[in-house]
């Protein structure tokens, strides 16, 4: 029987199924785009995409066309939506794939065109209006004249244009509402040049479980199906009936005592100020762990919270255990369900000073990831 692995990101499929179908529950009829970009948050697009359609999700989304190709090749055939795309990015596969292209400038309108009369089949676009991110999508000022291309080449045969759509800045409730005025604005626009989208969406899992008005016909639910909440401002994933879906650990591969005043890791940050013992996790920077949470982060080790000590190094760091048994082998949980005793991704994200999603998104590829349930 071969032995767990040194460091695992596990996985929990029945988990994304759960969170997913909590969450379309309480769309009031909505439909739902599970967003599985950047391979899923670090989870793994694949697996998670048919955990997330299996609990109701209609759609699926990525953020470039070679994450959607992967799911294609997997054999998905749910609706996919692609929307950033390299300046030089060829159109045509996607056409043949079946893939809705989220466009944001009329110049990529006319390069979706001429890839559609070179595939011999219409291109199905959703169009992209600017109201207020300042990212990607079509400005306010510019936004006529898109449309009025979209209509020329929609009736000439090249698109099909599916969607309208944009994305909040979640600043507060008055700058919601302002992009909802703008987004209003754009669409009316669209009507009456004779645009008549399929879907139009706004709102991502923020918004789409706090304002009823912003879901339209579709919501895109990112950060919640892995079970982490999308606010920031200390709300648990259990206070919103989500179940965090990653539990990233290892296990302990050394064990030694040091005297008080002897220092731990790079720089000798810490210096013990007793005798304690010291157990290393073979976990680092390089796995994703981020050095920012040197001296503030916590594991879970033999049933306590344990504090990380020193500096987190490429490939491991150190916690201190003080006078408590620990044996080479123990296994150490660095993140996963509170409900375990176990530190949540965003207690990670604040010992970081950064947010849950990074912290389970940046786990790198040398992290086996292992799986449970799913379809």
């Amino acid at each position: 029987m071969s032995e767990r692995p040194f460091r695992e990101a596990l996985i929990d499929l029945d988990a994304v199924t759960a969170n997913v179908r909590s969450l379309v529950e309480r769309l009031g009829g909505t439909r739902a785009m599970a967003v599985v970009k950047a391979d899923a948050y670090g989870h793994g697009a694949v697996p998670v995409a048919r955990a997330a359609l299996a609990g109701g999700a209609d759609w699926l989304g990525t953020a470039d066309l070679g994450e959607a190709f992967e799911l294609r090749a997997a054999g998905i055939d749910a609706p996919i939506l692609a929307w950033l795309h390299d300046p030089g990015a060829d159109f045509a596969p996607a056409i043949a794939a079946d893939i809705d292209l989220g466009l944001s400038a009329e110049a990529q309108l006319h390069r979706a065109a001429e890839a559609a009369r070179g595939a011999g089949a219409p291109a199905t676009v959703h169009l992209k209006i600017d109201t207020g991110l300042s990212r990607n999508g079509v400005q306010p000022g510019e936004w006529a004249d898109a449309v009025a291309a979209a209509v020329e080449l929609e009736r000439a045969g090249l698109l099909r244009v599916r969607g309208v759509f944009s994305h909040l800045a979640n600043t507060s409730a008055e700058s919601d509402a302002a992009q909802l005025a703008e987004f209003e604005r754009a669409l009316a626009v669209a009507a009456d040049a004779g645009l008549t989208p399929e879907v139009r969406h706004i709102a991502s899992t923020a918004a789409a479980l706090t304002r009823p008005d912003a879901r339209y016909d579709l919501v895109r639910l990112g950060i919640a199906c892995y079970g982490i909440p999308p606010f920031g401002d200390g709300t648990t994933s259990a206070e919103l009936r989500l179940v965090p879906v990653m539990t990233l650990r290892g296990r302990v591969a050394a064990v030694r005592r040091i005297a008080a005043g002897d220092g731990v890791s790079y720089g000798h940050t810490w210096r013990a100020e007793r005798a304690t013992t010291l157990a290393l996790v073979p976990l680092g920077y390089a796995d994703g762990v981020p050095r920012q949470a040197s001296g503030r982060g916590e594991v879970l080790l033999n049933g306590a919270r344990r504090p990380v000590v020193g500096r987190i190094a490429m490939d491991q760091f150190l916690v201190d255990v003080g006078d408590d048994a620990v044996e080479v082998g123990d296994e150490v949980v660095l993140f996963g369900d509170p409900a375990t005793g176990a530190p949540s991704a965003d207690d990670w994200g604040v010992a970081a000073d950064t947010i849950g999603y990074e912290i389970v998104t940046r786990i790198g590829p040398r992290v086996p990831r292992g799986y449970l349930g799913g379809v």
